[in-house]
């Protein structure tokens, strides 16, 4: 269930899902187009299982190195503030090809989203005139219809597991206060008082817990409070955030890492995007910016940390975020970076990069993956000893990094943004999941005499 199902990923990943699950192909200027999962890390990429007799390495999908759910077998709803079906909100977003678009409307018309949550204060004003579908009474209240959605929803379509996401508006940033969110039991009795900075998305993550269902936050803004994950770990119920990587973020990872571990020191990193959709719309106004500054900026810390020969305790790249909403560019969201380095004997060097990022194209594949990554997990324990009790894994699910921008981990635990690690770490879990042994490229087969 996708709370802001008919924003444009929301009815991306829908749209997408059915061509892919009917094989719905479509017409374009060079041919015939056949729906498929590319830009998903489970569904479009493969992982070295070990070497056959030839010492040539093997590799498998990432989705069969143990049994996960397929996207094509699961059942999409959720909630949205706004009250068009998703076939006219996948219109209105103008994401997918036109004759795409013809070809599932009929069969999206039909799918309605549930009223949602909606907070003035925790969103930008230009968002007020979309807001025509809502939950009314008391935040209490609005809990407890959250809960009985979920348990419909389940019952209904007779599921094993309900997962929610968040994928509507980044929200500003919530007060964190003693008293207020800090324990779960502080922040319940905040719902049952109404308190003002008890956010939309917070109370979710509430709903999702207490009724059992893994929540994962794909926005930036600071759903995951103490009292969320305190409540988590009571009610030994999955939660993972923050904000979907997907274009941008995710190159930064990859090239902040690269520099640092060859010795190179970047000094300064600028980053400029535009974009016209509703998301950079949202993101025009301060308040919410802030939260997305907050989620890019911490992107290249534990890189930093790790070289103190380049860098001296506290020293710390410049780094500047700017974003602004730019409405004819529509969902191809501009991405411009420039990387300064100090090289060898003080000399500089200076990486310039553009991106143009099909910003729901790159986003909705994360959602399929951090769907499937979470439904495994409700399936996994472990012991320590033969007589041990089997436990589930962390509420936080750290594993899920790969995908987001700012990975919540939990508390007193290391957090790890270079995405190299990021998958590192989720393909030797699966791989101790069947019995494997850590993948590691040492080659000593091809490297000492035998």
């Amino acid at each position: 269930m996708m709370v802001g199902w008919g924003g444009n990923n929301g009815s991306t990943v829908t749209a997408s899902i059915l061509a892919n699950k009917k094989g719905i192909s479509w017409e374009t200027r060079k041919g015939t187009q056949e729906p498929n999962y590319f830009g998903s890390l489970m569904m479009a990429s493969t992982v070295k299982l070990g070497v056959d007799e030839q010492l040539k390495d093997v590799y498998v999908p990432f989705n069969e190195v143990v049994p996960m759910a397929h996207p094509n077998d699961i059942v999409i709803g959720g909630w949205d503030i706004n009250s068009k079906n998703i076939g006219d909100a996948m219109r209105r977003a103008q994401v997918l090809p036109v004759d795409l678009q013809r070809r599932v409307y009929d069969e999206l018309a039909e799918l309605k989203p549930l009223p949602s949550v909606y907070y003035p204060d925790f969103i930008a004003a230009n968002q007020e005139e979309r807001a025509d579908n809502l939950i009314g009474g008391t935040k209490q209240e609005q809990l407890d219809h959250l809960r009985k959605d979920i348990r419909d929803f389940k019952q209904a379509n007779g599921l094993d597991r309900v997962i929610v996401m968040w994928t509507a508006n980044t929200e500003r940033y919530a007060d964190v206060a003693v008293g207020l969110n800090d324990t779960a039991d502080n922040l319940l009795q905040s719902i049952a008082n109404g308190h003002s900075e008890v956010s939309p998305s917070t109370l979710f993550a509430v709903a999702s817990i207490l009724e059992g269902a893994p929540f994962i936050n794909g926005s930036p803004q600071n759903t995951l409070v103490p009292g969320v994950i305190e409540l988590a770990e009571r009610e030994h119920t999955f939660v993972g955030g923050d904000d979907f990587k997907s274009g941008q973020t995710k190159i930064k990872s990859v090239l902040a890492e690269f520099l640092v571990n060859a010795g190179i020191k970047p000094l300064a990193i600028t980053s400029y995007n535009h974009l016209g959709n509703n998301d950079g719309c949202n993101l025009s106004a301060p308040a919410q910016f802030r939260s997305k500054e907050i989620s890019k900026s911490s992107v290249v810390d534990d890189m930093v940390g790790a070289n103190h020969l380049l860098y001296k305790k506290g020293e710390h790249p410049d780094h500047t975020i700017v974003i602004k909403y730019v409405p004819s560019v529509g969902d191809s969201k501009r991405a411009m970076d420039e990387y300064v380095s100090e090289i060898f004997m003080g000399g500089l060097n200076t990486i310039s990069l553009y991106n143009t990022c099909e910003d729901s194209l790159l986003a909705s594949p994360l959602i399929i993956d951090l769907f499937m990554m979470t439904e495994l997990m409700t399936r996994v324990t472990y012991r320590q000893g033969d007589d041990a009790e089997w436990l589930p894994f962390h509420s936080v699910l750290s594993i899920l990094s790969y995908m987001l921008k700012a990975p919540v981990v939990a508390p007193n635990t290391p957090v790890v943004n270079a995405l190299a690690k990021q998958r590192m770490a989720m393909e030797n879990i699966l791989r101790a999941f069947v019995g494997l042994p850590p993948n590691n490229e040492m080659m000593l087969e091809h490297k000492a005499f035998h």
